[in-house]
Formats: structure tokens, sequence, C-alpha cells
């Protein structure tokens, strides 16, 4: 039976959130959050999703309505749980690159009050070749800022009519960061000062921190589901039972956001950070990390990879000796932290494809492992060779046109035209000061670039899984040099 409003019994709602981004996260988190608000709560408020690039799957939603079925595994209360939950609350969509004039009309919505968003980590960033008569903006923050813009106008600059803008993306501070953007294009198109008033009066940009593992559409078990739940379901999306939402909002998007009602694990707090650096430098970080060494070894999954001997002593290593000791908290903290992290990558019930983690990864290593690179280095002086190799294997991988890569395409063939300088020092030297592939100055980091050279010539000669059992019998404190 195909899956649409007409086969199934829904309610209609007011939009009042509008969601930039139809992918699996937030499809298996956010909305399933406002899915619980509208079936416990009195929430009473549909989604409008923006498809923030030209290419989604917004025509897959159309032709679903919204509906699709979320399906949550693993350990509760020392159970093995498996629910399925039939997500009704996303009901409009909209392409702005086909329809900018429909995409503008939803921020006219009467009772639209949250954006959230996740377009990932290199999502929030400020193009200043946006224009804005453009249709439509190519960044994220340019297209925001248009619609904000569009309702203040609406709207005579009406201070009630302001937002809760509520990034997901996992950037440190990203809701400063996406204002700060939005900031950048009121200056770069010259709009009036009272917009800008209107921004930072009417509107709330709150950081967040999520956290819940989500491996997405189960393409090797997908018939029996649909078997299961009686629908020709195309959007299935798979999670843990797991979930954190941390919200540095206050008591003021809490009363209009009521979950803690519900029971759910959203915290709301003055301050995210210790939340923060945990979960993006220890879980995000050991995914990131295990990725392309995973992919080059022939591995598939993250369960996969970490109950492999080789693999599964590394990345304890990595965690414990050159990613804990950067961190600004307590030891046992970050110990038991870490083991049950490790426990939920051994799921049982979730199979999370190391491809499925690829997406945009140079981007990823910056935020989620650079960091503690750049730390290790200032507390020791010397290089975290554990936490490098990642950045090795990224540059190898995607030199070799890995069919896993999944990244901007112009940054991509950057860095494999790079990559062809006969001299692999001078390749690999460039492809780390290049702007167009890593932020720039990022990498500038003493003996990194010697040390990825030695580092990609021992994976070419030796094999991933050679190379790191070499690693993890020596000291896990690194080298201070490459010779």
């Amino acid at each position: 039976m195909q899956l649409n409003r007409n086969t199934t019994t829904t309610t209609d709602r007011p939009i009042k959130v509008l969601q930039f981004g139809e992918g699996n996260f937030l499809r298996a988190f956010i909305d399933w959050v406002i899915h619980r608000l509208n079936q416990e709560g009195d929430f009473h408020g549909n989604v409008a999703v923006v498809q923030p690039l030209a290419e989604g799957m917004v025509p897959l939603l159309e032709q679903q309505q919204g509906l699709y079925h979320l399906v949550l595994q693993g350990i509760q209360n020392g159970s093995l749980v498996r629910n399925f939950e039939l997500i009704d609350c996303l009901s409009r969509f909209n392409n702005p690159y086909q329809y900018f004039s429909g995409y503008l009309e939803l921020g006219l919505e009467e009772e639209l009050r949250f954006v959230f968003s996740n377009t990932t980590e290199a999502g929030i960033t400020f193009v200043d070749t946006d224009r804005f008569e453009d249709d439509a903006q190519v960044s994220f923050p340019a297209k925001l800022c248009r619609l904000l813009y569009h309702r203040y106008q609406y709207y005579n600059g009406d201070l009630d009519k302001g937002l809760f803008i509520i990034p997901c993306e996992l950037i440190n501070h990203n809701g400063d960061q996406l204002k700060k953007c939005i900031k950048n294009y009121i200056a770069l198109w010259e709009l009036e000062a009272d917009f800008e008033n209107w921004i930072d009066k009417a509107n709330t940009f709150c950081n967040t921190l999520v956290d819940r593992i989500v491996p997405g559409f189960p393409k090797s078990t997908i018939s029996e589901i649909q078997e299961e739940i009686g629908y020709e379901d195309q959007l299935v999306v798979e999670g843990e039972v797991f979930h954190l939402w941390v919200i540095e909002g206050g008591d003021k998007v809490k009363a209009h956001f009521p979950t803690e009602k519900l029971g759910l694990n959203v915290i709301f707090t003055d301050n995210q950070q210790p939340f923060r650096q945990r979960k993006v430098h220890i879980l995000n970080g050991a995914h990131t990390a295990m990725v392309p060494l995973g992919l080059l070894a022939g591995l598939e999954t993250v369960k996969e990879t970490v109950e492999h001997e080789v693999f599964s002593l590394f990345l304890d290593q990595m965690v414990s000796k050159e990613i804990n000791p950067t961190l600004d908290l307590s030891e046992n903290e970050l110990i038991e932290f870490g083991a049950a992290v490790f426990e939920r990558f051994k799921n049982p019930y979730i199979k999370h494809y190391l491809s499925s983690i690829a997406l945009n990864a140079l981007s990823k290593y910056e935020t989620r492992i650079l960091p503690c690179v750049k730390t290790f280095y200032e507390q020791k002086r010397c290089l975290p060779a554990k936490l490098v190799v990642p950045l090795s294997a990224y540059i190898l991988m995607y030199a070799q046109a890995h069919p896993a890569v999944n990244d901007d395409e112009g940054k991509v063939k950057q860095l494999q035209s790079l990559w062809q300088q006969d001299n692999l020092t001078v390749a690999v030297n460039e492809i780390l000061t290049n702007p167009n592939v890593f932020t720039a100055h990022s990498m500038e980091i003493p003996n990194l670039a010697d040390l990825v050279v030695a580092q990609i010539q021992d994976l070419q000669e030796k094999g991933v899984i050679n190379m790191l059992k070499e690693m993890v019998q020596i000291d896990p404190i690194s080298v201070s040099s490459v010779k």
C-alpha cells in the first residue's frame, strides 16, 4: 500500500516550524520530537521543509505527503527495544531553487515560531557572492536572511513576529555563528538599521548540541520493514533509542517548546559547552576518524569497525590518549562517556554504514578532530599521530576518488588536481594550505605536513591494517617531528 494522507489518518495543524534540511538526522530526531509534542503535548504545529541544496528529497516527500516511519532500536533500561512510529508533522515542502516566491511565502506564516536546520558543518557559511536579488541564494544563512527580511517587511517590524532560530549543525556556537552570518548579509546587502534592530530584539538565536546516532535508510532490511508496517515507505529512517538535545535559551524557549513534560532528554541550559566537548570530539570524532580508515580497509559499518581487533585498540587509544587529554572535563567523566559511546557503536540493531558518515568529511575533520590536534600540540609540543592519520587517509581517499567520497565538487576536484604533483611532499603541502580544500591557515601546525606525507606513504606501502597494528604497539603519545 502506498503511504500518503489518503491511506492513513493524520491531523491538520498550522505551520509553526520552518526546517532547513530534509535528511535522515532531522527526520529521525528533531521531527520526532515535534511529533511527540503533537501526540502527547499541546504543541499542535507542523513543519514546512526547505531543501537547502538544488538536488534533494522534496519530490519524494511530496509523493508521500510528508509521511514516513521512524524505527528506533537499541537498549533501554537493560532491554532490547525496537519501535515503529509514523511521523506525520511534515506538511509543506519547498525547493527554493525552483519556487523561490513560495519559499518566501513560508516566512509569512502567521503562527510560525521556530526555525530548525541541519545543513552539515559546511552549511553555516558566509558566501560574499550571494546577492539579495538572487533566486535563490547559495548559502543557507543568505536564504534565511532573505526570508527574515521578507517577514520583517510583511509584519512591519512587529517585535512579536520574531522567531526562535535553533540550528543543529555540529559547529561550536552554531547559533552565534548563524547570527553573525545574518549580520554580514545585512551589511553586504545594505539593509536598513531597523531590520538589524528587529533581528536583535525580536529573534532568539540558540546555540545547541544534538546527539543521536542515525544510520538512515535501512537499505538491507527495507523489504522486511515495509512488509511489517504494511506500506511502501521509501523514507523509512532508523535511529538509536538514545537521544540528547542541549539548547542554550533559557525559560523563554522552554515555555514555547515544553519537552520536559514528556520526559524527553532535552536540556535547556545557559552553557552547553561541557556537553558539546565530549560529544563532538569523542563520539563524532571517533566516527570521523574511523570512516576513511575503515573504508580503505574494506570495512562497511561502524559496528564492524569497532569490533575489529586492530581498529578497536586503535580507537580506544586514540580517544583515551589523544582526545581526552585535550578536553577540560574530569577524567572519570570522560572515561564513562567514552565507554558508553563505544557501547552505542555496538548496538546490534544499528547498521550504520561508514559511507553514510562520509558527507562533507573534510569539514567534519576540521570541526571534530583538528581542535584536539592543535590543543594536543600546544600542550605537549608533539603531534598526536592517531588523530592525524584519519586526515592522511582522507587525503588518500579523495585523491583516489573512492566511491564513498561525498563532498563539494569543487573541493574534491581541487584536491585531486593538487595531488597530481610528481612530488608527494609538494602535493601534500599544497593540499593542506589551499583555502578551497581546508579553511585558510587551519592546517598551519608545525611538522603536520611531514607527518601526513609519512603516513600516506605507510598507508600505500603497508595498507591500513598493518599500519594501525604498528601504531597501537608503540607509545600512543606520538612524535615531535618527522625526518
